[in-house]
């Protein structure tokens, strides 16, 4: 009787609802509980952020020493809502000292007058009666619009003051604050939002050696100049001394033919780092590579062609994203006098035959190559056999079939009766 049956029974009170629970409770606790292993944090997410908190930081001054880069640093609604309010202070505060101006010099029981109307009274600023229109002329003289209703006269020199100052104080505000918003929607990591990598690394044989190995390319036409690749392993090591590191660095190098070490990142390629003894994969296998507490970064740098700037594209592979005895797929194909690519299989990636030990046991064995290169070739023409045979079986049952078809059209005879009582046999 199954938990639903035993519910069921218990509902309609044929069976002790107690004696259903008791009887629930004892097949769970004779099963097995399986926990899954805690999820290990990454330190570089798949889309390249640091995943990294900063808690109980005291000295927050420091961050105001440099103001420039906290406001390019700034999420957008906070630097526009900056970007506002500066403007709004600066007005506010010299409509302030422009009404003070007037009525310091008492402008303001005065009526607006013209130039015809100055000989009996010279006004430090003309139609200055309010601080509404103290605070128009303070827009008019930052953003130096000049509508004509408002203008200085060199009655006051104090108010010639506040003018200059006015004027050098606005210039820096459109500095700060236009070079920021510059700042900010032409930074590096921008450009990286292109730059791709496959979801998942490949552990194959490449060159008789086992290789790291994932693909990377470039969905924009303009280049990456002097693109560089680094590899770097990070994983929690404890030293003889028994110092426990939790973010260990370690680089890994990567099997690049060109002496300057840059690629030419045209078209998506596949980035390789033999396993030697100089890597921290060296002694890592197939099946040890599941239980392995490790994360590898990579770090795509390079200078943007259109702009000049150096920018920056990073990710990051664990054991559960690395493919052992795989290999990704062409996606580079010639059409036409040109070549075209298929990112629709940039991640794509096909099995093939690949030593399950480690690379140090490799090294001291080559054999195992040998071994599991034959035994890869002998399933490969086994697998063609099969396929051959399945097609001979195949014609041979479309070839009967079609012979059976072919039987039942036989049109059969026909005997026609004449009135003299002859019969004729005509096949129709």
């Amino acid at each position: 009787m199954d938990y639903g049956d035993g519910k069921m029974l218990a509902r309609k009170s044929i069976i002790p609802e107690e004696y259903v629970l008791a009887r629930i409770a004892a097949e769970n606790l004779g099963k097995p509980r399986i926990r899954d292993r805690p999820r290990k944090a990454r330190f570089i997410a798949k889309n390249g952020a640091c995943n990294l908190a900063h808690k109980n930081i005291r000295e927050q001054g420091r961050f105001l020493q440099d103001i420039f880069t906290t406001l390019v640093d700034l999420k957008w609604r906070h630097t526009l809502v900056i970007f506002t309010m500066s403007f709004l202070c600066s007005w506010l505060f010299f409509a302030m000292m422009w009404w003070l101006v007037a009525f310091a010099h008492g402008d303001m029981s005065h009526p607006c007058i013209q130039n015809d109307d100055m000989v009996k009274w010279k006004p430090c600023v003309t139609c200055v009666r309010s601080f509404t229109s103290a605070f128009l002329f303070s827009i008019e003289v930052q953003v130096t619009i000049g509508f004509g209703g408002r203008m200085m006269t060199e009655e006051c020199p104090i108010a010639i003051t506040v003018l200059i100052l006015q004027n050098i104080v606005g210039l820096i505000i459109n500095a700060v604050m236009l070079g920021c918003i510059f700042m900010k929607t032409a930074q590096a990591h921008r450009r990286a939002e292109t730059l791709i990598f496959s979801r998942n690394a490949v552990i194959a044989v490449r060159n008789g050696r086992l290789c790291f190995m994932f693909r990377v390319g470039d969905l924009r036409k303009s280049m990456i100049i002097s693109a560089s690749v680094r590899i770097q392993v990070v994983k929690k090591t404890t030293t003889p001394e028994g110092e426990i590191i939790p973010i260990h660095q370690q680089d890994v190098p990567v099997d690049n033919p060109l002496e300057s070490n840059n690629i030419f990142l045209v078209a998506p390629l596949i980035v390789c780092h033999v396993i030697d003894k100089r890597s921290p994969l060296y002694d890592i296998s197939a099946n040890d590579l599941a239980s392995q507490d490790l994360e590898i970064i990579v770090i795509l740098e390079g200078v943007v062609e259109t702009t000049g700037i150096t920018t920056q594209a990073r990710t990051s592979y664990i054991a559960e994203e690395i493919l052992w005895g795989h290999r990704f797929v062409p996606i580079v194909a010639e059409e036409e006098g040109a070549y075209a690519v298929d990112y629709s299989k940039f991640g794509n990636t096909s099995k093939v035959a690949a030593p399950r030990c480690s690379a140090k046991e490799l090294d001291e064995k080559p054999s195992i190559l040998i071994q599991t290169l034959q035994k890869s070739e002998l399933s490969h023409q086994n697998s063609l056999r099969k396929r051959n045979s399945m097609r001979r079986n195949n014609s041979m049952r479309r070839n009967n079939s079609m012979r059976r078809n072919n039987s039942s059209f036989i049109v059969p005879k026909v005997q026609f009766i004449t009135p003299e009582g002859n019969q004729n046999a005509v096949e129709t």
